[in-house]
């Protein structure tokens, strides 16, 4: 089976998430991690060994959840309703990538198979502008500070 990720990808391990609040995201619990189920704190490659078959339904069938877990269109449909719920203002928030991906997927209202489409680097900042209803995603920020933040002449 190949995958779509890098050997190295691979070693990491699926988070423990899946109870609310456990990224610290308190008020924001839409925005926890993708609950793995069964599956966490195992590596892509020790699950696929054990159940290959529930790898490649993950991560072909968006509707697939892992054993006690959440499939990518709950995910995507939780991060969405908490997008959806946030109140106007700029909000900034830590996640994990799953989430990230979520939140363009549902932002942009791309299919859920989209999902597995989308890279986020480690580390990394996208940003969504705009409004539940219409949100826009924002592409080629210049590293450094954020211009829009940034004092004295341009």
């Amino acid at each position: 089976m190949r995958f779509p990720l890098d050997a190295a990808a691979r070693q990491g391990r699926f988070p423990n998430t899946g109870n609310a609040g456990s990224q610290g995201h308190e008020g924001h619990e839409g925005l926890r991690g993708l609950d793995a189920g069964e599956w966490a704190g195992r590596t892509l490659d020790e699950v696929a060994a054990a159940d290959p078959a529930g790898v490649h339904a993950w991560l072909t069938d968006p509707g697939y959840a892992p054993p006690g877990g959440e499939s990518t269109t709950a995910l995507i449909a939780r991060v969405g309703a908490e997008l959806a719920a946030l109140p106007p203002g700029t909000h900034r928030f830590t996640v994990e990538q799953a989430v990230v991906r979520a939140a363009v997927v549902h932002a942009l209202e791309l299919p859920a198979a989209a999902f597995w489409r989308l890279d986020v680097r480690p580390e990394s900042v996208t940003t969504l502008t705009g409004r539940a209803g219409r949100w826009n995603l924002l592409l080629g920020q210049q590293d450094g500070p954020d211009p829009a933040t940034r004092s004295g002449p341009n």
